[in-house]
């Protein structure tokens, strides 16, 4: 019986510390992104995205350096597709938005 709550707090714990552990920053990137992205991109580690030609965030680094997003996100990010609004972030919002991207590689 012991080992069973044991067994069950230890799981609670594991499941809780990474967002315990995510920085401001990180937070106020997730958000970002929940706020103006994930209407079409995943911006988890696991679901699909719901517009299926917007790559889910957990796959960019395979395709760009995070960190070299950065001058892409301040320029502003424009698309070949219609689906896709132009956007110029701010530079505290693009410090946020990569530092939430890197959690997800």
């Amino acid at each position: 019986m012991i080992r069973r709550i044991l067994m069950s707090l230890a799981f609670a714990l594991t499941t809780l510390m990474p967002a315990a552990a995510a920085s401001p920053q990180e937070q106020r990137g997730k958000t970002f992104a929940l706020n103006n992205c994930a209407k079409c991109h995943s911006i988890d580690k696991v679901s699909p995205s719901p517009l299926k030609i917007a790559p889910p965030f957990r796959t960019l680094h395979k395709r760009y350096p995070v960190e070299t997003l950065g001058e892409a996100l301040a320029e502003g990010i424009y698309t070949g597709h219609p689906t896709m609004p132009a956007f110029q972030l701010e530079p505290d919002q693009i410090g946020d938005l990569l530092a939430y991207l890197k959690t997800l590689e």
